[in-house]
């Protein structure tokens, strides 16, 4: 047995592939447009993971779009995704920069939560052992839901 992906809908596909793409960094692997179902399957990988997806030894993120106005509730309800980062404080910094809520913040080193425009959570966390503490991570408070 092996795990394949985890997917997630999305309600706006641009906004999605902004955040996921564009900001959080992931690189879309491959594109599937059923007209007759109606959706859209975009998988993702992380950049370090992209030719082990091609070889089937990774898993993947789809994103699912259905192409009809559906209400999707409960983003957390499966739990949350989770990557690790070289550096949680620089990409904690980027994501920041580009306009991306870190919800809970990296205070120790090793772990922050961000959410996607769809409400749902990702957990990032610091390959290898944590990070000391630095500044401003370590003084700031949680904002909304993680």
């Amino acid at each position: 047995m092996r795990y394949v992906h985890t997917m997630v809908r999305v309600r706006d596909l641009d906004a999605a592939l902004d955040f996921y793409v564009g900001k959080f960094g992931l690189v879309e692997t491959r594109r599937v447009e059923n007209e007759a179902g109606r959706f859209t399957l975009i998988f993702l990988a992380a950049p370090g993971d992209v030719e082990s997806v091609q070889e089937r030894r990774s898993p993947e993120l789809e994103l699912t779009w259905n192409w009809d106005d559906e209400e999707y509730t409960g983003g957390r309800n499966f739990g949350h995704l989770a990557y690790r980062v070289d550096d949680i404080y620089a990409t904690c910094a980027k994501l920041a920069k580009a306009g991306v809520t870190i919800n809970r913040p990296p205070r120790d080193g090793h772990m922050a939560f961000i959410r996607s425009p769809d409400g749902i959570s990702i957990e990032i966390l610091q390959e290898g052992d944590a990070l000391p503490p630095q500044e401003p991570w370590t003084s700031l408070p949680n904002i909304g839901e993680w």
